[in-house]
């Protein structure tokens, strides 16, 4: 085992990727004392209920209190207050961080609000399942999956190498990143196509023609993992869209192009163009294969896994 990152880490909020975040930290030895707090007293007592955590208190600012690491695990539109509450009862000399999937708009929310005696260091773990609450974590939730650092000017190398440190050892790849960069990649790769599939779910309810049953019972592949996204929680992708406005809505504008050309080439018989554009995407679905980011098994490469 290794010796800990950390001495004191904090999670604020403890839902999947906190709770996933605990159990790779003990799985990895990575600190020696975690603590951790939800604003729901139900969630609370859950955690307590399973051991989630070394010690849940009762308020944020006794969770933060003398820790080296605080990583607020709240959704983006929340993250300001709670920066706000948090702030000073922080450690001089404390990581805070977060694992929100928008970046701009939490550096602009939180950053404000901390000391200047603290390194401010965002970060996003490009993994998750559809579910959440404290009970969905696992630890191998970050084996092998991304996670973006995005450090604000004048951050110290050294601290952000120590949380590089943290997220490798659980598991996890990592690269920094800019912050406006990472809302336009995650736009493209996660947010525009949550969107989509919502989108794609609301109309299949809207189609009167198709009954419920008919739906449930025939679910292909596609609609069927159109509905595992779109099960995701609404608190989280209703921030997301409004703190990643720009970005979103260049990509689904690119997106409208591109379906108002398949629209044309179906209309027309354009077989051609079918051919070679279903094609040009099948590669890209095999550079996911081969970076290892998922595999060619049946069920949406997650056979066997905890989702």
């Amino acid at each position: 085992m290794t010796a800990p990152v950390y001495n004191r880490v904090a999670l604020i909020g403890l839902g999947l990727i906190a709770s996933s975040m605990f159990w790779a930290i003990k799985r990895g030895g990575l600190a020696n004392e975690v603590t951790g707090y939800a604003r729901s007293e139900a969630t609370r007592e859950t955690a307590r209920r399973i051991g989630l955590c070394d010690e849940v208190c009762d308020s944020a600012a006794d969770a933060v209190r003398d820790a080296d690491l605080v990583v607020l695990c709240v959704p983006v539109g929340a993250m300001a207050s709670v920066a706000a509450d948090i702030a000073p009862h922080l450690k001089p000399g404390a990581t805070v961080s977060d694992v929100g999937s928008v970046k701009r708009a939490v550096i602009d929310a939180v950053g404000p609000h901390l000391p200047e005696t603290v390194h401010f260091i965002p970060a996003h773990p490009l993994a998750g399942t559809e579910h959440s609450g404290p009970e969905s974590g696992f630890a191998e939730l970050f084996d092998n999956r991304f996670t973006l650092l995005v450090p604000v000017d004048g951050t110290e190398p050294a601290a952000t190498s120590q949380l590089r440190a943290l997220w490798e050892g659980m598991g996890a790849n990592v690269e920094e990143m800019d912050a406006d960069h990472h809302d336009l990649v995650l736009a493209v790769t996660s947010h525009a196509p949550h969107l989509i599939a919502y989108t794609m779910v609301g109309v299949a309810d809207d189609l009167r023609r198709v009954t419920d049953s008919e739906v449930i019972k025939y679910s292909a592949a596609g609609f069927r993992d159109f509905t595992r996204i779109a099960a995701s929680d609404p608190t989280m992708w209703r921030d997301v869209f409004l703190n990643n406005k720009e970005a979103t809505l260049e990509i689904l504008g690119r997106f409208t192009e591109e379906l108002f050309a398949l629209q044309r080439a179906i209309r027309t018989g354009d077989g051609d163009q079918l051919f070679d554009y279903f094609t040009h995407t099948r590669a890209i679905r095999r550079g996911i294969i081969e970076a290892g980011q998922d595999t060619a098994a049946p069920d949406f490469g997650r056979s066997g896994k905890k989702t």
